[in-house]
């Protein structure tokens, strides 16, 4: 355990060595599915086929013996599902808000009598007009969903004089554009069992966020912590839609095992899971930007609308982000953000990779790119003159401390992509409808303000006896690689075998709350934790044959943050990206072919660079088909697209290669200098591409996703016009 920081830092990013011999691979892991209980019932939601109404009457039909129902009446404490507003309800109590609500559970032990019992369940409604766009939830005067307002959440700060520098400013420009829904399609879908034993409840499940789930059973059944155990089985994919969704879930699983005196399994299949869970938050973003005679930005007025669906689940936090991503990477002296989120009678919208800053992103460069060509100069160049730097204050006034490599990135991008010349290449070869477009960004790492000191995430190292080290954090692998990254973190801050570091799927009753598995946090703040009580321990590891360390998140001392004002260092450092893809359109059928994609980015120092290249390539994926193929509308609140034929994801056939690389950049507070990396890929690729579409057709993007139809439509408006 003597090895120089230096060379730790050397050798930390490379990739795990495979032992010599032929790789064997085994199906080991146990899905919550896998898990084989005595005895076990099975359950079945019955929901509303109603956006909303009232609940008139409910008729069950006779139950076979060891058959029963679970419902509101079975919630012996909050019937409310712990979040931040605490508004949705386990069961449905007397109204129903959206399409997919659960009413009730059948539950019993032969999962196809279990179906044919909740198909015959008859409910009467009295039905209530819907709130069903954002339209229609702020200015509708149908009874609002949530509150007098129909608001969960309405935030606004200012940094400047904003005002007076529209009144002086040469040239005045209004946009606006609009995200739509995306669902997460993780491998696995939703599901949870409750086992009751010994007077106490354990929930097994896929799940991001143990403690999340944890702190919701304590309050539905009321019981003491010691009471209530839960254990993250391992999750086969997330990307937000495991963070707050499970809470629910594991409630049902729970209430029915309590009243069953059974172990109960409820596994979604990939239709209820398309059409029940959460979603992407669909936006409206409006700009008005005040420029002066040298197209110099000298102020920017943003308002953010989100539309949160029937319940509130995360959605103030995720309005939160995306405010603070709205001026992007770029320095605005003078800001105004307005941001709301809306209350609608549809599906509950939710955590998503970025959180948030896609939407705000995905409108910002295309605002900026439009800004440019409406000024006649060159989109990257544009970019770069108004990019921020060490030294310079953003949107919320939060001090820039480190340094920021864009224009190196910037050079990089080109150099590898050939940008420049092809943005003018194509402009003069016009038999073909190519296009070139380019992303700047970044990705603020951990929660947003005081949210990481709030929840003081508290890791523990126990050395065994046996001189292996074992890992008790509540985070959670859901195939973004913490499995490898923090075990790497500890084996080389300890200099033992990486094979000696123990690192298993959470049980609450075993591990502290190191805090949920989300925003880009794993790394960053556990893992800088866990390399800090590695270096405690490697200085105490001849004290005892067994020793236990700790330690608890603190922000570093430079953090300044007033929520009330939102005003400060909204995050402790910063991830930076930048995107070019290069696409072409077809001048008949309009359909999009990438031909191109180039990544570069500042994620500080990267663990394990095999990870890092999956990250990238799997959120640049995930980001492209966002705003090209990714299609979820609705009708009368009711999903249309709700199966994998319908709701279309990409194959690896629909890209091309992405040739990515990494600028390093350490962060002082990071693990071996790690910044955050798991959101960053997913937030430039939507912007990289639409402005490719519109470099290729000259007519304006503001919409995703772009479909070949919606490009159509674009081209027929154009022509009009």
């Amino acid at each position: 355990m003597k090895k120089s920081d230096t060379g730790l830092k050397k050798r930390i990013s490379e990739p795990v060595k495979r032992v010599d011999g032929p790789l064997k691979i085994k199906g080991e892991a146990k899905f919550v599915d896998d898990y084989i209980f005595d005895n076990v019932l099975h359950a079945v939601t019955v929901r509303s086929e109603k956006p909303r109404a009232k609940i008139k009457s409910i008729k069950i039909p006779p139950l076979p013996s060891g058959y029963f129902i679970v419902d509101k009446n079975d919630v012996p404490g909050k019937n409310r599902v712990k979040m931040i507003l605490d508004d949705m309800p386990f069961f449905a109590e007397d109204v129903v808000n959206y399409i997919g609500e659960p009413i009730l559970l059948v539950v019993g032990p032969d999962l196809e009598k279990v179906y044919e019992i909740a198909s015959r369940v008859k409910i009467e409604y009295e039905d209530l007009p819907p709130i069903l766009s954002i339209e229609e939830a702020l200015t509708s005067d149908k009874p609002p969903i949530y509150g007098v307002d129909n608001l969960f959440g309405d935030y606004y700060f200012e940094k400047g004089a904003l005002d007076s520098c529209f009144k002086k400013a040469d040239l005045i420009i209004r946009d606006e554009y609009r995200t739509g829904y995306q669902e997460h399609i993780y491998l696995e879908p939703q599901g949870m069992m409750g086992v009751y034993e010994n007077g106490r409840v354990t929930a097994y499940g896929s799940m991001q966020c143990p403690y999340y789930v944890k702190n919701a059973l304590v309050e539905a059944l009321g019981w003491p912590e010691d009471k209530v155990r839960v254990v993250a089985t391992t999750t086969g994919g997330g990307f937000g839609g495991k963070e707050e969704y499970p809470s629910l879930i594991a409630g049902h699983v729970a209430l029915a095992a309590i009243k069953t005196k059974k172990p109960v399994k409820l596994i979604f299949d990939r239709k209820e899971d398309i059409e029940v869970t959460t979603k992407r938050h669909p936006s409206l973003i409006k700009f008005r930007t005040a420029l002066d005679d040298n197209h110099n930005i000298m102020g920017m007025d943003v308002d953010i609308i989100l539309d949160g669906g029937a319940y509130a689940g995360l959605s103030t936090v995720v309005l939160q982000r995306a405010m603070f991503a709205a001026t992007g990477v770029y320095r605005i002296p003078n800001v105004r953000v307005r941001g709301r989120v809306v209350a609608t009678n549809k599906v509950p919208s939710g955590a998503f990779r970025g959180f948030g800053a896609p939407q705000a992103f995905f409108a910002i460069e295309m605002h900026m790119h439009h800004l440019a060509q409406k000024l006649g100069v060159d989109p990257l160049e544009f970019k770069l003159k108004h990019a921020l730097k060490k030294g310079d204050y953003t949107s919320t006034g939060g001090l820039i401390r480190s340094e920021v490599k864009l224009k190196e990135m910037v050079e990089l991008i080109d150099s590898m992509s050939r940008y420049r010349d092809k943005y003018r290449e194509f402009k003069k070869e016009r038999e073909k409808l190519k296009g070139i477009g380019v992303s700047l960004f970044f990705h603020g790492c951990g929660f947003t303000g005081k949210g990481e000191e709030i929840i003081k995430g508290k890791v523990k190292l126990r050395k065994r006896r046996d001189g292996k080290v074992e890992i008790l954090v509540a985070n959670v692998d859901m195939g973004q690689g913490p499995l490898t990254t923090l075990r790497k973190i500890v084996s080389h801050t300890l200099d033992i075998p990486l094979d000696d570091v123990i690192y298993e799927n959470p049980d609450t009753d075993r591990v502290p709350d190191s805090g949920p598995t989300v925003a880009s946090r794993t790394v960053v703040i556990v893992g800088g934790l866990l390399e800090r009580a590695a270096r405690e321990l490697r200085e105490k590891w001849n004290e005892a044959p067994e020793l236990e360390v700790s330690r608890v998140y603190k922000h570093p001392e430079y953090i300044r943050w007033d929520q009330e004002r939102m005003e400060g260092d909204a995050y402790p450092e910063y991830s930076w990206g930048a995107n070019v893809v290069e696409v072409e359109v077809d001048p008949v059928t309009y359909e999009v072919e990438v031909k191109g994609i180039w990544a570069v980015y500042d994620i500080g120092v990267a663990i394990d660079e095999r990870i890092i290249k999956g990250q990238i390539e799997g959120g640049i994926v995930q980001g492209l088909a966002y705003a090209l193929m990714e299609k979820m509308e609705m009708k009368n609140g009711k999903i249309l697209h709700n199966t994998l034929t319908d709701y279309i994801i990409p194959t690896s056939k629909d890209f091309p290669k992405i040739e990515s690389c990494l600028v390093e950049n350490p962060y002082k507070y990071g693990p071996f200098g790690a910044k955050c990396a798991g959101e960053l890929p997913f937030v430039g690729a939507a912007p990289a591409v639409c402005a490719a579409i519109q470099h290729a057709l000259g007519i304006p993007v503001k919409k995703i996703p772009v479909t070949p139809e919606d490009i159509m439509d674009l081209e027929e408006k154009e022509s009009e016009d």
